[in-house]
């Protein structure tokens, strides 16, 4: 039995008696489709309302648009669906999540350099507050893993960093300012991801953590969380097989499955252990590490059956609906696991008040809401968080503060995704590196990674290059994104043709506005600054503390070393 007085739904009678009245009169296609929250794409309304119509989803998510059509996309769809829906977004790092013109306050990494809890209630409360302007609900966020692994690619500047007592404390507060606006949390990745260098987009990665280690680091944060009264959890395609032995002793390696697809982790760890009563819902289901240890036939039933509560995502949506009816008809999901999950989903919509919010045609504003996405207010917290945030990892070669007095001629290189879906030539923030360092009165060439020079690499020497530059200034972009089996520095394959072999006779400073760890491909650079997020605020300080003009008031929230001998020097 669920009890949907208790944390994390603490419901009064009459929202109580709404859970169930709801449930009792629902049909079986309308429980699969509160089950399910698809990706959207199309607003077209005849669209919607077909799409509703045929699958009944209890949620959805869309990517960032612009804010006045998310809006009217969320209200068209509340409006048309008979239960209140929840909406997701990705609102990891302010409004931008949702909003394509909302506010992209910081990454958390960004957030824990600043080594400030309010910069983390702000985060929570920038998102929140223009995620419900558009009539967006749920957060896919905080994210408390653990960035104990410098070469994982996907946690990196998406975590609050490698200290157990920092993630707790910033989280929550982010999940607080969450709340503060109105917007439920679904805190990510159970069981914790960061442990090893994986991307879970591509295979399923392994926190292979003892027991011991475990319950010391991420089940200590894990316990803060659902003590926290958080609504949902989303649970990863991670094994963690210390946990899942514990559980059940008799199960063999080839049997452990990662935590979507785990009773062990599901019911023993999260459901038992830890005392978790809110609702569980699995990370995106197309994801590779979802789908290959067993068929997508039986995985997405499996994962209900085992204790997910709602499936995030579709790879063909007609399919899997199948797949859930199916289960059910043949016995492997029986209807007391389904009433269970919807009952959750239920409960976790009436503890939102979503009900009440229909009924008043309040569950999403009027235009007039609008006007706090991206609106002054949030720039200036952007701006403070920013200043403090960029950190000053080392200057053993005494460079800093430079001026156009010192080192006129800067030769600038943009190190950025070149290939796939990453910025192109200067695009973003890192494209305003040049610009602003003209407007301060340096005389600035950029490496042309179009054409490298052949003369310079192969017949030009030290003389030649002092003769034309007196600073090289590197600024990285190579910012997280899903997909990626690493994110390290990408040298010119010629030659290393735009690496800093001339640090010696010029000198050379690095600048990452994102992945804090490039000293490992760089460690020889003596003067190196991480500042976390690519916007242009971030940049603004970074110009602002390289001149002097400003103190440089980070902190490492990780090893930005990699434990690699020589690399501070």
């Amino acid at each position: 039995m669920i009890d949907l007085k208790a944390n994390p739904f603490f419901l009064d009678d009459e929202k109580e008696n709404w859970v169930k009245e709801t449930l009792a009169g629902m049909s079986t296609e309308e429980k699969i489709g509160q089950m399910f929250c698809p990706i959207g794409g199309n607003t077209e309304e005849d669209f919607l309302k077909s799409f509703l119509e045929e699958f009944k989803p209890g949620a959805m998510l869309y990517r960032p648009m612009p804010a006045s059509e998310v809006q009217k996309t969320h209200r068209f769809l509340q409006e048309n669906s008979k239960v209140p829906m929840l909406f997701g977004a990705n609102l990891e790092s302010g409004g931008n999540g949702i909003c394509s013109d909302g506010t992209y306050f910081a990454r958390p990494m960004g957030v824990a350099a600043a080594d400030d809890p309010i910069q983390a209630y702000r985060l929570g409360a920038i998102a929140g507050k223009e995620a419900m302007a558009v009539g967006c609900n749920w957060a896919f966020s905080p994210i408390c893993d653990l960035d104990m692994n410098f070469r994982n690619p996907i946690t990196n500047v998406r975590t609050f960093g490698s200290k157990q007592e920092r993630v707790i404390a910033f989280v929550k507060e982010q999940l607080k300012g969450l709340r503060d606006q109105g917007v439920a949390a679904a805190v990510k990745h159970f069981p914790g991801d960061g442990v090893d260098e994986r991307d879970q987009h591509l295979v399923a990665s392994v926190n292979s953590l003892s027991v011991e280690e475990y319950d010391k680091t991420y089940g200590t944060i894990w316990q803060e969380v659902v003590d926290a009264g958080t609504l949902s959890i989303m649970v990863g395609h991670i094994l963690q097989p210390a946990y899942s032995k514990y559980f059940n002793p008799e199960l063999k390696d080839e049997e452990i499955l990662p935590a979507t697809l785990s009773k062990e982790i599901l019911q023993g760890l999260l459901r038992g252990k830890l005392g978790y009563n809110g609702m569980i819902v699995t990370d995106a289901t197309p994801m590779i590490g979802f789908n290959t240890p067993m068929k997508r036939s039986e995985a997405i039933p499996a994962a209900l059956a085992a204790g997910c509560d709602m499936i995030l995502f579709n790879k063909d949506i007609h399919e899997d609906y199948q797949f859930v009816r199916d289960a059910i008809t043949d016995g492997r999901l029986g209807t007391e696991r389904v009433d269970e999950a919807v009952t959750r989903i239920l409960a976790m919509k009436a503890a939102m008040g979503l009900p009440a919010q229909k009924a008043e045609g309040t569950i999403v504003p009027g235009e007039e809401a609008l006007s706090v996405v991206g609106c002054a207010e949030h720039k200036e917290w952007t701006r403070q968080c920013a200043d403090k945030s960029v950190t000053l990892v080392k200057d053993t070669q005494k460079l800093l503060p430079i001026s156009p007095e010192k080192y006129k001629r800067i030769r600038l290189y943009l190190l950025e995704d070149r290939i796939g879906g990453g910025f192109k030539d200067g695009d973003g923030a890192i494209g305003l590196v040049k610009e602003k360092l003209e407007k301060q009165g340096f005389e600035v060439t950029l490496f042309d990674y179009s054409k490298p020079d052949f003369y310079e690499m192969f017949e030009g020497g030290v003389q030649d290059i002092k003769s034309k530059f007196d600073l090289a200034v590197y600024v990285a972009c190579m910012d997280t994104a899903s997909n990626q089996s690493v994110r390290r520095i990408d040298w010119v394959h010629l030659m290393a043709a735009d690496a800093p072999w001339f640090l010696n006779d010029v000198p050379a400073m690095f600048i990452s506005i994102a992945n804090p760890y490039h000293l490992v491909d760089a460690p020889m650079i003596r003067t190196f600054i991480n500042a976390y997020t690519p916007n242009e605020e971030v940049v603004d300080q970074v110009i602002e503390k390289i001149m002097g003009r400003s103190e440089f008031k980070g902190v490492n929230p990780v090893d930005p070393f990699c434990g690699i001998w020589g690399a501070a020097l």
